[in-house]
């Protein structure tokens, strides 16, 4: 997403930080073009979603510092709903599949730990309000996702039905093949664009999120590991077309 250059005069510049952090909410709710439609049309109802809407169209939180912080109120109410999303589908798993989704959590817990000097070297290479506020949205958007996808393994695990059909070899799958060509794709483009002494941040991730993925395939259909992958290639896309902007 591009976003107009702010211009800092007669109140504009409140204005445009107002519009972009809009901007990256809708980001959060709707732009992810591998999400599931169904988990994202009931999500963009939530309370939480709701709630940041109302603090970013606060006068008084029309500063960066007030918009961040409206992010970052959400991201800990998502990471509050992804604790007690997950504390409810350890009661309702048989053991041998609990122990899956644990692998699951931790890898993702890894993944995540890993992206964090992955976002802070993209974003040293920026300069502007409108990407101190990207930075709090992707900071948002993988504990959302998580959360949303532990909801939604509860309410399945809550209706009793069958374990997801087993996935297929991502080679066998050409969806699955062909999101993993773009992820590469934009992998390398980011790598090429980094500064060098910061592209082992990008290595590091990349391969914690490799682990996620390969944990996470074992609980989810194939539909649901195209969810996981697309929302890494968004993620990588827009780190590559961040890089260095100013």
């Amino acid at each position: 997403m591009r976003l107009t250059r702010f211009i800092a005069s007669n109140g504009a510049w409140r204005r445009g930080a107002r519009a972009a952090a809009f901007a990256f909410a809708g980001t959060a709710l709707f732009t992810l073009a591998f999400a599931a439609t169904a988990r994202a049309e009931v999500a963009a109802a939530d309370p939480i979603d709701a709630a940041m809407r109302t603090c970013l169209a606060r006068s008084d939180m029309s500063s960066t510092v007030g918009q961040v912080q409206c992010m970052d109120t959400a991201r800990i109410g998502w990471q509050t709903a992804l604790d007690n999303a997950w504390q409810q589908l350890q009661g309702q798993l048989p053991p041998a599949r609990r122990k899956l989704w644990q692998k699951s959590q931790a890898s993702w817990q890894a993944s995540r730990d890993a992206e964090k000097p992955l976002l802070a070297a993209v974003f040293a290479t920026t300069r502007g309000t409108m990407y101190v506020l990207s930075e709090a949205d992707m900071q948002l958007q993988p504990v959302r996702d998580r959360a949303l996808a532990l909801r939604s393994a509860v309410a399945k695990a809550s209706a009793g039905g069958d374990p997801p059909r087993r996935a297929r070899a991502c080679e066998a799958d050409a969806r699955c093949e062909h999101a993993m060509f773009d992820l590469n794709r934009y992998a390398r483009r980011l790598q090429t664009r980094m500064p060098a002494h910061s592209r082992p941040t990008l290595t590091r991730a990349q391969k914690a999120w490799t682990a996620y993925l390969d944990a996470a395939t074992p609980v989810v259909d194939e539909r649901g590991r195209i969810d996981i992958i697309g929302a890494r290639v968004a993620t990588i896309k827009r780190l590559s077309e961040t890089v260095g902007n100013d």
